[in-house]
């Protein structure tokens, strides 16, 4: 039976230097959201037929991002690795963004904060369309996940 999603989520810690509390509540947020409602398909198919749930583990590796998924039971499937140069500036938009986010909520007005946020979201939802054109004829995906696992790709380019 075919159970088209995320389980878990790990992040490879070594590549993670340093985040602040602000990005420590993003991760958890984004991580929590995945699994509450995510669609994650792979669409190599495998000889006896798995297709779901899976174990995701995300990391970066000399510059390309690797997507090790495994069956329920944590046996590897498949590891995907993707160029990130692509996602370079929206990475650093995203970043940017953010630091501007976090200063607004803590001394600007209602208005300049709507602002702000409306401009990250749609720096992020840029940045979701760009991963699900990626991964594109290897994994299937909703513009949510996308956007949950764009959070989590930033988190891995933290350098303090």
């Amino acid at each position: 039976m075919a159970d088209p999603r995320i389980i878990d989520v790990t992040l490879d810690e070594r590549t993670i230097l340093w985040r602040s509390a602000d990005v420590e509540q993003e991760r958890r947020i984004a991580i929590f959201d995945l699994l509450e409602g995510n669609h994650f398909r792979p669409l190599r198919e495998h000889p006896d037929g798995y297709a779901g749930p899976y174990r995701l583990a995300l990391s970066v590796e000399e510059g390309r991002l690797a997507l090790a998924i495994a069956r329920e039971d944590g046996t590897p499937l498949e590891t995907l690795v993707l160029a990130l140069g692509r996602f370079r500036r929206p990475i650093k938009d995203y970043f940017a963004i953010c630091d501007s986010y976090y200063q607004a909520i803590r001394s600007a007005t209602a208005a300049q904060i709507e602002t702000v946020d409306m401009a990250r979201r749609g720096i992020h939802n840029e940045a979701a369309e760009l991963l699900r054109e990626r991964l594109d004829g290897k994994i299937e995906i909703d513009f949510d996940t996308a956007r949950r696992l764009f959070t989590l790709i930033c988190v891995l380019h933290i350098k303090g």
